[in-house]
């Protein structure tokens, strides 16, 4: 397409300080006009760390010095670790902040998380028996999310109310670690600044974080899930979905995308391996917290999200899905009919063209969640942080295999550094001995002329 062509013809840095400039509009919009405190606090640091961010590479632009990683990071810490921390520290029991609820430093599912770890710890189950509350359910008293998900709620469970036992804290060092770990699958790759942006930088993930964190999570280890189906073993692969399911019902058609990919490398036989880890391992994660109260667990982690729970859902963004189903029963119908046969164009595309590099599986991945989540009938704008995120991680992985793939040719001159080999040669036979390089003469026949 032409425009794309055009796009690309414009230098990085300047690309950089247009996305800046575009955050830094949306950050003090968002610092101005949300009405929950812990937007507005983002919206705070995030103006000016992006704005920061924006002179840094402009200065770039301008000068031809400079390393474009240095706006990255003023926008990673502005808009991320610095509002992070000050919610955390907001959110202690002696602090208070004008009326409640508008004051809230953290999002319902935050606080949702760590109850269900404290429930879990003193009753076996992290779902709440809804007919014990003696009224009616509130959204707030569900807990949508599999049992892996309370995992991330055990620090302020074990160790009391202290910033650090924040879920959010946990939330932001399991992504940076899940990220770190997949680069080190890939085998350490450079990871172009444009997916950093995406993934690490841009307000999807900086605001997400800061306020609420669980989806950031889940992003984060199905990008490492996807370098372990395609570099490594799928046991290990299959065994990471198999937490992503148990975490949220989001990463399901994620896991569905891998398996396509698995099989496409692997075959039925590891097809089988990756299905089957997958299965044991969710399993064995969600049979005892079942176990103890399958009603509840119904209730809270399928019911609610589809809808039809004892309490409604409040997503409510006005993305297409949603405003087609305001429409009455018949827009309800036609948007989920425009939903399933977005998710029928996927699986086609799949199944026509299955995924055969990590990069791949990310984009069909991201192209599918983005459909859902434009066409579903309940949906929210901080979902979007699963296509953005995928779509960052899809341009680091295929920048690392377009390497690979270059140090593999035949005509590559590289060599590898203390070695004769060519980066990704196959290394020579051993010669027999007395072998020589320098070609033999005929023989000579008997009676010839000397």
């Amino acid at each position: 397409m032409a425009w794309v062509s055009r796009l690309r013809r414009i230098p990085p840095v300047r690309r950089d300080v247009a996305c800046y400039v575009v955050f830094a509009a949306f950050a003090l919009g968002t610092a101005l006009g949300s009405e929950f405190y812990g937007y507005r606090v983002w919206g705070n640091f995030a103006t000016a760390g992006y704005a920061a961010a924006a002179l840094a590479a402009l200065a770039i632009a301008v000068t031809g010095r400079g390393s474009r990683w240095v706006p990255v990071t003023l926008a990673w810490v502005s808009s991320t670790l610095v509002p992070v921390g000050v919610l955390a520290v907001v959110r202690s029991p002696g602090f208070t902040w004008g009326p409640w609820p508008w004051s809230f430093p953290a999002q319902p599912e935050v606080w949702v998380i760590e109850r269900s770890a404290r429930a879990l710890l003193a009753e076996g189950s992290p779902y709440l028996d809804l007919d014990t509350l003696g009224r009616a359910p509130h959204p707030d008293d569900y807990t949508p999310y599999g049992p892996s998900m309370t995992l991330f709620g055990f620090p302020r469970a074990l160790f009391g109310d202290h910033p650090l036992t924040d879920s959010r804290v946990a939330f932001l060092v399991v992504s940076v670690a899940a990220l770190a770990v997949a680069w080190r699958v890939l085998g350490r790759p450079r990871v172009p600044v444009g997916a950093a942006i995406l993934v690490a930088a841009g307000p999807p993930t900086a605001l997400t974080l800061s306020v609420a964190g669980d989806d950031v999570a889940v992003v984060a280890l199905v990008v490492l899930a996807a370098a372990l189906a395609y570099r490594a073993a799928p046991t290990w692969a299959g065994l990471l979905c198999a937490v992503l399911v148990t975490m949220k019902l989001t990463a399901v058609p994620v896991a569905a995308v891998l398996a396509f990919g698995v099989a496409a490398r692997l075959g039925k036989r590891g097809l089988a391996v990756f299905l089957g880890s997958l299965a044991l391992g969710a399993c064995a994660i969600s049979v005892p917290v079942l176990v103890v109260d399958p009603r509840s667990f119904v209730e809270h982690v399928i019911n609610f999200p589809i809808g039809l729970g004892r309490a409604g859902s409040p997503a409510s963004s006005p993305l297409p899905g949603h405003l087609i189903a305001g429409l009455g029963p018949i827009g309800h119908t036609v948007a989920l009919v425009v939903l399933l046969t977005a998710a029928g164009a996927v699986t086609a595309w799949l199944l026509v063209r299955p995924p055969r590099t990590a990069a791949d599986a990310l984009v069909r991945a991201a192209t599918g969640l983005g459909a859902a989540i434009l066409l579903a009938p309940a949906t929210r704008w901080g979902y979007l942080v699963y296509p953005v995120m995928l779509l960052g991680a899809a341009l680091a992985f295929a920048a690392a295999e377009r390497r690979a793939a270059r140090a593999e040719l035949p005509g590559n001159t590289g060599r590898l550094p203390g070695s004769t080999e060519r980066p990704g040669a196959v290394p020579s036979p051993p010669r027999p001995s007395g072998w020589s390089d320098q070609p033999k003469r005929p023989a000579r026949a008997v009676g010839a002329p000397r």
